[in-house]
C-alpha cells in the first residue's frame, strides 16, 4: 500500500487523495517527530511558569481571561473536546474526514501547535486502522477552524464518542481503539485546542473538489464537442490563433480540448451546404470562453489550496524562538471566497451544458434532427424529460452559487463576531460538483444519440470511441421510448469515474 510520509513543510494535494481516498498508510518523518517534541517542550516550559498563556493556562475564546490552576488543565483540554463535539445533521462523507484528520495532523507535525510526539502519532494510528469518527453535516462557521467537525475527530483519539470501524459499523470508539491496540490518548496543555484550530475540514474538501472538477471540465469540453457535431456546427471557432490574441489560459485549453475531439470529424461544417448559418449559437460557439474562465478559476483556487497545503493552521502557534502568540490564521476566509467562486464556476458551466442539450431537442433549431431525438415523435417522447431533469440540476446549481462566504453569524458572547462560512461553502460545492455530473451525464446522452441520428455522416474517430465505450457502459443508442433513469444513472457514473475522459483519450491522447 502506498505511504504518505508527513514532514513539517506540509502535504501536497496528491497526499490528501491518496490518504483520504485511496486508504494510504502514514508515517512521521524523524524530522516532524523532532519538531513536535522542540515544540513540547517550549509548551511545558510555560506551563510551569505563573504567567497565563492563553491555551495553555487559560480558558478559551470569550473565557480566555480565567487563568486555569495546573490541577484542571487537563480537565480542560478534556472538557473543550466534549463540548466543542456538538455537531448535528447527516454524517459526513468518510473521506471528508480522513481529509480532516490528515490535515490537522499535517499541522501538528509542523511543530507549531505544541502537542507531544505521542497525540501525533496517535492521530496517524487512527487514519492507519481506518477508524473514521463520526463527523455530523452542522457545526463548524469556519472560524476559530472547523471547531465541531474537528472536535468529534479528537473525541474519537480520547477513546470517546463513536466512530466508523474499517467494516463500516459505527461502534463506540473506545471499543475500535482497543481492538486496534492503540491507547487513547490523556491530554495535556494546549493539546485539546490544537487539535481543533484548523481550516482543515474545508481545506479537504477543497482539495477533493479541484480534482473532481479536473475531470469535470474535460467531460465538458468533450460533450460540447460532441454537441458542436451534432449540430453541424463549425469548428473553426476552435482554431489556437483565435484564443491566442484573447489570452486566458483556461480558453486556450478548452479549445484546445474540443477541437482535439473533433479532429476528422465528417459531421462539423456542414451546415454551410444546404442551411447557411453565419455563426452557432452561443452556447455552442463560445464553450472554450465558459469552460476556460471556470479553468482559470480552478487555478486560482489550487494556487490558495497550495499555500494552505503548506501552511500551520493554529491559535495560539508555538515559534522556534519560544514565544506562544495568538493570531487569526484559523480565520477561513481565503478557502472560503475560493469554494464559492468554484460553485459559481460550476453552476455557469452546468447552465450553457444544459442550453446545448435543449438545442439538441428543439427540431426548431437542431438542423434537421427528429423531435426531442424521438423515435417516432408524438407516440414517442424521446429525451424530453430527461431534459427537464437536467433543468431541475441547473437550477439547484445556481441556488448553490449563491457565496456563503457573505455571511457571517456572530458567536462567543460577540469574541468571534466575524467568521468565514468556509464549511458551509465547502458543502455545497460538493453537492455542485455531484449535479454538475449529472449534468454533463445528460448532454452526453442527448450528444451521442443525436450523432447517431445523422445517418450518412462520419464523426471524428475520437467521437466514435467515445460513443462505442458508453454504448458498452450500458447506455443504450437510439430507438423507441424505455426506461431511462437506469440510462442516465449509467451515464452518469462513465462521466463520474472518468471513463469519458479516458474513452476520448484513446484517440486525442491527454487532453489538458
Amino acid at each position: 500500500m502506498h505511504t504518505v510520509v508527513v514532514g513539517t513543510s506540509g502535504v501536497t494535494a496528491s497526499d490528501v487523495l491518496a490518504v483520504a481516498r485511496a486508504g494510504a498508510r502514514i508515517e512521521l518523518s524523524e524530522e516532524a517527530v523532532a519538531a513536535i517534541a522542540a515544540g513540547r517542550e517550549i509548551v511545558d516550559a510555560l506551563a510551569a511558569k505563573p504567567d497565563p498563556v492563553y491555551g495553555v493556562s487559560t480558558g478559551f475564546g470569550a473565557l480566555a481571561t480565567r487563568h486555569i490552576s495546573p490541577d484542571l488543565r487537563a480537565q480542560l483540554q478534556r472538557n473543550i473536546v466534549r463540548s466543542h463535539a456538538a455537531g448535528m445533521g447527516p454524517r459526513v462523507e468518510r473521506e471528508v474526514v480522513r481529509a480532516l484528520m490528515f490535515l490537522r495532523l499535517k499541522t501538528v507535525c509542523s511543530g507549531h501547535t505544541g502537542v507531544r510526539p505521542e497525540v501525533a502519532q496517535t492521530m496517524a494510528d487512527v487514519l492507519n486502522a481506518g477508524i473514521t469518527p463520526v463527523v455530523h453535516e452542522y457545526g463548524s462557521l469556519g472560524c476559530s477552524g472547523d471547531l465541531a467537525p474537528l472536535s468529534h475527530c479528537a473525541l474519537t483519539l480520547m477513546g470517546e464518542g463513536d466512530a466508523e470501524g474499517p467494516d463500516g459499523t459505527v461502534r463506540p470508539a473506545g471499543e475500535l481503539l482497543a481492538e486496534h491496540g492503540i491507547a487513547p490518548v490523556e491530554l495535556r496543555e494546549k493539546e485539546g485546542l490544537a487539535l481543533l484550530n484548523g481550516t482543515d475540514g474545508m481545506l479537504g474538501m477543497l482539495v477533493m473538489a479541484l480534482a473532481d472538477l479536473d475531470t469535470l471540465y474535460k467531460s465538458a469540453d468533450i460533450t460540447a464537442a460532441l454537441t458542436m457535431e451534432a449540430l453541424l456546427g463549425t469548428d473553426k471557432v476552435l482554431a489556437p490563433e483565435l484564443h491566442a490574441i484573447r489570452p486566458h489560459p483556461g480558453q486556450a485549453a478548452s479549445a484546445a480540448n474540443m477541437a482535439a475531439v473533433l479532429k476528422g470529424s465528417g459531421l462539423t461544417g456542414h451546415h454551410q451546404d444546404d442551411a447557411p448559418r453565419v455563426q452557432d449559437a452561443y452556447s455552442v460557439r463560445c464553450a472554450p470562453q465558459v469552460a476556460g474562465a471556470g479553468r482559470d478559476t480552478m487555478a486560482h483556487a489550487g494556487l490558495v489550496a497550495e499555500r494552505e497545503l503548506a501552511a500551520a493552521v493554529d491559535n495560539p502557534v508555538v515559534l522556534p524562538d519560544g514565544r506562544v502568540e495568538s493570531n487569526g490564521n484559523f480565520h477561513g476566509a481565503p478557502v472560503a471566497y475560493v469554494l464559492d467562486f468554484l460553485a459559481v464556476a460550476a453552476a455557469d458551466l452546468g447552465s450553457i451544458a444544459e442550453r446545448r442539450t435543449d438545442r439538441l431537442l428543439d427540431k426548431n433549431r437542431s438542423h434537421g434532427l427528429p423531435p426531442f431525438l424521438a423515435d417516432d415523435a408524438g407516440v414517442d417522447s424521446g429525451l424530453m424529460i430527461a431534459q427537464y431533469t437536467q433543468a431541475a440540476l441547473v437550477s439547484e446549481l445556481k441556488r448553490l452559487a449563491v457565496p456563503a462566504s457573505a455571511d457571517s453569524i456572530p458567536s462567543s458572547a460577540m469574541q468571534e463576531d466575524h467568521v468565514s462560512m468556509g464549511w458551509s461553502a465547502a458543502r455545497k460545492l460538493r453537492t455542485a460538483v455531484d449535479n454538475l455530473t449529472r449534468v454533463i451525464a445528460v448532454e452526453l446522452y442527448a450528444a451521442t444519440r443525436a450523432i447517431q441520428l445523422r445517418e450518412g455522416l462520419t464523426p471524428a474517430p475520437a467521437s466514435r470511441a467515445v460513443i462505442d465505450a458508453v454504448r458498452a457502459a450500458g447506455v443504450e443508442g437510439p430507438g423507441p421510448d424505455r426506461f431511462l433513469a437506469p440510462d442516465l444513472a449509467a451515464a452518469d457514473a462513465f462521466v463520474r469515474d472518468g471513463r469519458l475522459v479516458a474513452a476520448a483519450e484513446t484517440v486525442t491522447g491527454p487532453l489538458r
